[in-house]
């Protein structure tokens, strides 16, 4: 899989899925703590958006453009999500309690839900990743 697919018509239709892809998951892990979707939807549909890419031009490819290794995502994902469950103690409430601080017109409520939300979309990018990169490079 380190090599190109050889379809053009593949090639120009993951260029344009990509973008498209990675916006609605980033639409599902924001609406997940009012409606269905949120942080493992979204990383699903995010890790998908990678998978399609390394189709489409190889892996190498995928990993210059995320920058960062996948194992370092899920490294960040966990500690953002067990960060959002430490909130609740800095205030004297039992660990992962939820807690809200406001609304914003676009994103909606904002609080420590979103926050371990985008936690759990981190780490499910990380996992699928780290598995679907080596599995295509072997």
């Amino acid at each position: 899989m380190n090599n190109k697919a050889q379809s053009l018509i593949l090639s120009t239709a993951i260029h344009y899925l990509v973008p498209l892809l990675l916006l609605f998951s980033v639409f599902l892990l924001m609406r997940g703590h009012n409606e269905p979707g949120g942080g493992f939807t979204g990383g699903l549909v995010a890790a998908v958006a990678f998978e399609l890419y390394a189709i489409s031009e190889g892996t190498p490819k995928v990993r210059q453009l995320l920058r960062i290794k996948p194992l370092e995502l899920i490294a960040i994902g966990l500690a953002i999500a067990v960060g959002s469950g430490m909130i609740g103690l800095f205030v004297g409430d039992p660990f992962m309690t939820s807690l809200w601080s406001g609304e914003l017109p676009l994103l909606g409520k904002i609080g420590t839900p979103v926050i371990f939300d985008v936690g759990v979309y981190l780490v499910v990018i990380g996992v699928v990743l780290t598995v679907m990169l080596a599995l295509a490079e072997e």
